[in-house]
Order: C-alpha cells, then sequence, then structure tokens
C-alpha cells in the first residue's frame, strides 16, 4: 500500500483488524472470459467485411486474438488493484487502475449478504459476495469473486459483526445454527408445472435481432412483406393458389407454433432461474437458493420484511396457483420484491406469511371495504370523451382524405366504451381492510392481487386529491413503505382519512427501540 493510504488507513474511524486482500486469483480469468463476449460482434463483422478476401477467417480471429489480449490485460492489473478490507465496524473496497476510488460501507448499512454463482465462476468453484445496502443501482456492494469458503465465511463475518458477535481478531465465534426449518420447495413436477405456465416471447426478441443483423450484413429486407410473399409464392404462385380452408388452417398451425414457441420458452427460463428452489427459516432469517447456470444464496432477515405481495395471473388463477413475494430493503435481481415462493397453493403460502410476521387473510370480524364508485363513474367518462375525442379527429381525417371509409373511427370509440365499461367493473373487485395489525389491499379481477402491509412498518401517510377528487369526494392513499410503496385510488375521503388516523396511531404508539433493528 501506498504512504497516503497506509495514512488514511491509521486516522480511518475504525481501525482495521486485518491487511488488505485481493479477490481470489481466478476472478481475473473470469472477468477476461466475460469481457471476450465483446469480440464476438467484430470478429463477425470483419469476417463478413472481407468475407470475398481467403484470409478473413484470419482477419477474424486476429480482431479476436487483440481482444482477448486486451481483456486479459485489463482484467489481471483490475484484479491487482482491486483490496478489500474488513474492518471493525465497515468493510471498504480500493478499486481503479489509473483513478483509484476508495468505498467504505458501515455494517449497520448492509440489510442482506447475499452469494451468486454464474456458470463459468461456479465451474472453477468461486462465487460473488453481494452487499445490500437498500440503495439500489450502482450503491451496492459486491466482492467479485472469493473462493465458496471464503464467500460464506465473509457472510457469517459480516452478519456476526452486524449483530454484534464476538471476535477474535479476524474469526468471528457465531453460534451453531439450529437445523433450518424447509418452508417450500419445487421438486421437479411442480417446477415443470411452473414453467408451462410461464410463457414467454423472449425468443422472438432475440429472432428479431437475429434478422437486424442479417439484414446488414446479408442485404435481405426481413421485414419487407414483398420480399416474403414472393418467396413463398414463387413462380407458381402456389400460395395464392391455396384454397381458403387451406389458408385458415395455415393461420391455425402459425398461432399454434406461436403458443408451442412461447411455452418451451417460458419452461426453459423457469428451469435455468428456479431449478433447485428451496426457502428455509433459519436463525438468521428466510434462506432461498435457486437457479441452474447462475446459482443465487439469498439470506433475508425477518424483520426486514416490510409487506407481503400475493400475486397470480388470469390462467393460473383458474388451478389455484399463487405466487408469494416479500418487500425487503434489499433488492432481488434488480427488483424489490424478493420471491420467496412463486408457484404454490394458497394452503402452502400461509406457514410463510406466518414465519415472516404477517397473515394472508384480515383478523375475523374485519370488514372489507370497497373505493369510491364515483372515482370509477369519473375514469369511465375520461376514456369515453379521450376516445371520441380520437375518433372524431379520425373520422374527419379519412373523410377529408378518401383513405378509407369513416367507419374505421368507429374502432377507438368501441375501445373507449370498453374502458369505461371495465372502469366499472373494476369497482367491485378493488378492495382494502384495516385490521389491529396489517392493511390489505386487494386488486384486479382477471390476475387478482393482495398487498399486505404491517401497520408500524409503515413509514409515511399521504392524502392526495386532484381538481376532479375535491369536487367529487375522493382521494388517493399513499403509504410509504421501506423498499416499496402502497397506493389506493379513489378512496372515499372520509375513509382516507380514517385509514390516516389509524395508522399514524399505531406508528406513535409504537416503541421501536424493543423491535428487531
Amino acid at each position: 500500500m501506498s504512504e497516503a493510504v497506509a495514512a488514511r488507513d491509521e486516522n480511518a474511524s475504525s481501525k482495521p483488524v486485518a491487511d488488505p486482500r485481493r479477490t481470489h486469483p481466478l476472478s481475473f480469468a473470469v472477468s477476461a472470459l466475460q469481457a471476450l463476449q465483446n469480440a464476438i460482434f467484430p470478429m463477425v463483422a470483419v469476417f463478413f467485411a472481407m468475407r470475398d478476401n481467403p484470409f478473413a477467417i484470419f482477419g477474424a480471429l486476429g480482431i479476436g486474438l487483440l481482444i482477448a489480449t486486451l481483456s486479459a490485460g485489463f482484467a489481471y492489473l483490475g484484479w491487482l488493484r482491486f483490496t478489500y478490507l474488513v474492518g471493525d465496524t465497515d468493510i471498504r473496497v480500493e478499486s481503479g487502475i489509473l483513478s483509484r476510488a476508495a468505498r467504505s460501507v458501515p455494517y449497520e448499512r448492509i440489510q442482506d449478504v447475499s452469494l451468486e454463482q454464474k456458470l463459468f465462476p461456479r465451474l472453477l468453484g468461486l462465487v460473488q459476495v453481494k452487499f445490500e445496502t437498500g440503495a439500489g443501482g450502482n450503491e451496492e456492494l459486491s466482492l467479485r469473486y472469493l473462493s465458496d469458503a471464503e464467500g460464506e465465511r465473509l457472510r457469517e463475518v459480516v452478519k456476526a459483526r452486524k449483530d454484534g458477535g464476538v471476535e477474535t481478531g479476524e474469526a468471528v465465534e457465531i453460534a451453531q445454527e439450529p437445523e433450518a426449518e424447509a418452508l417450500f420447495a419445487m421438486d421437479t413436477e411442480r417446477l415443470l408445472t411452473f414453467g408451462v405456465f410461464e410463457f414467454s416471447l423472449a425468443a422472438f426478441a432475440v429472432l428479431a435481432g437475429l434478422f437486424q443483423y442479417a439484414e446488414t450484413f446479408a442485404s435481405v429486407e426481413l421485414y419487407d412483406f414483398d420480399f416474403w410473399f414472393e418467396q413463398l409464392s414463387g413462380s407458381r404462385g402456389w400460395m395464392a393458389s391455396l384454397g381458403l380452408g387451406a389458408q385458415i388452417v395455415s393461420v391455425l398451425a402459425g398461432l399454434v407454433a406461436l403458443l408451442v414457441v412461447g411455452s418451451v420458452t417460458g419452461l426453459v427460463r423457469t428451469v435455468l432461474r428456479d431449478y433447485g428452489f428451496v426457502l428455509e427459516r433459519t436463525s438468521k432469517g428466510f434462506r432461498r437458493r435457486r437457479g441452474l447456470l447462475t446459482r443465487t444464496d439469498v439470506v433475508m432477515p425477518a424483520h426486514r420484511v416490510q409487506a407481503l405481495k400475493l400475486v397470480t395471473r388470469f390462467i393460473r388463477r383458474l388451478f389455484g396457483w399463487h405466487g408469494l413475494k416479500f418487500v425487503s430493503l434489499a433488492q432481488d435481481s434488480g427488483a424489490a420484491s424478493h420471491d420467496v415462493a412463486p408457484f404454490a397453493q394458497v394452503a402452502e403460502l400461509e406457514p410463510i406469511a406466518r414465519a415472516a410476521g404477517f397473515a394472508i387473510e384480515p383478523a375475523e370480524g374485519t370488514q372489507w371495504q370497497r373505493g369510491s364508485r364515483k372515482y370509477r363513474i369519473d375514469s369511465a367518462i375520461i376514456n369515453l370523451i379521450t376516445l371520441g375525442m380520437a375518433a372524431t379527429g379520425l373520422a374527419t381525417g379519412l373523410w377529408l382524405s378518401e383513405a378509407a371509409s369513416p367507419a374505421y373511427a368507429l374502432i377507438p370509440l368501441a375501445l373507449g366504451m370498453l374502458l369505461a365499461m371495465r372502469e366499472m367493473w373494476l369497482w367491485r373487485f378493488d378492495r382494502n381492510a384495516l385490521d389491529p395489525r396489517y392493511f390489505f389491499v386487494k386488486r384486479g379481477w382477471l390476475a387478482p392481487r393482495l398487498d399486505v402491509s404491517s401497520r408500524i412498518k409503515l413509514q409515511s401517510v399521504e392524502i392526495a386529491q386532484g381538481p376532479i377528487a375535491r369536487r367529487r369526494g375522493y382521494a388517493t392513499l399513499k403509504l410509504g413503505l421501506a423498499g416499496g410503496k402502497l397506493d389506493f385510488e379513489g378512496l372515499p375521503v372520509e375513509r382516507a382519512h380514517e385509514l390516516r388516523r389509524a395508522i399514524i396511531e399505531s406508528i406513535s404508539g409504537t416503541d421501536f427501540s424493543e423491535l428487531a433493528g
């Protein structure tokens, strides 16, 4: 270390207990391999640009070798200049080849410590350690990569020091944990069933990207209807000669192919993401492990669960399948909610909710309340006016240009009527309930969703009213929630004020020093 860095460490508020460390020596090899992905496109571009030259393949390989060499060199320098230090009160990281950056994260700011293994690091026995601070985005801290044993040890060290563990040098005396309680797991049959319901069109997005490259290098207009018609019809015009029945069969076959591709894509994505899904209750909190190629190991402290989300979709709801998410202070793959039981029956979700200190049904005697019917009426009128104006403008334009019949303007008008009917129908399904401990919000008809928040864990309560809402007597209740938010639109203003008073009383009447931090 340089003298400046050493002097800084001597004056730091937290005295280090060990010398700065580097990540595992193989971590730079992983970074170099990942950087090689950037070489694929230049190699392909050079090859097609020189495709008439007999040395095209050598030119492409040369570009690839140059990029590989530079990537490996920068990866090694980056690894050499990256160090981390586990202090008494914080973790400090220094990085940068030319411009140096130093960052310190106090233990009390760390919400979760998770372990993640992508395929290649997993084959080498390496793991990425992520420290979730609740700030999200680039503010999170991670170490790439440590050995499996070092990653697990570091996670336990951080948690023990965060919770006031007893230290001996760099070691931490951690009490022997009791056997974990399995709360939820998905076997192969459950996983495949889940995959069938996870319809996805991601494969078509990939094909669209390939089409774009094909247009660039092959000079083929793949989105040109005339091109495809010419290719399919040929000189004999066999496509045009097909009868109406054959054309209908062709369209149905295309829809079936779309369904099959979407189902297979969803199945593959689900297996890759949720293979080996296990949720356990440990003394440290909820431990979730999942993933086939990328394996993640996340521990969520129970007291940091802020709310629950019970979700489903139209088709899976008919078979009784739901998903449960925890709203936490930390992030889960970029989202504020952690999947803890993505595909389960309601009876399987109740024990998980209880273990987190929540319920998925209001206490006995609690009445569900609907929102204001006036809010839905006003929303329906606004939809009708907006699309009615669009229909009028479209009809006028078609009539003046004589490009098509003005009757086409009936389409947006019909859409406005459908949206208006939908608003009136949804009034029956948007409900809320407040029992002594929790606030419940139900939304939706085809894909209903339930949000459950603890009254004492809410951060703020706001009542918002626009000019129409003030005149009509309804409001939007906005609840501040660490790691997320919970809003209910179109509440009668009396109900909104009643809820605000009750929630504020719960917060002000709680001694938070007696709760887990």
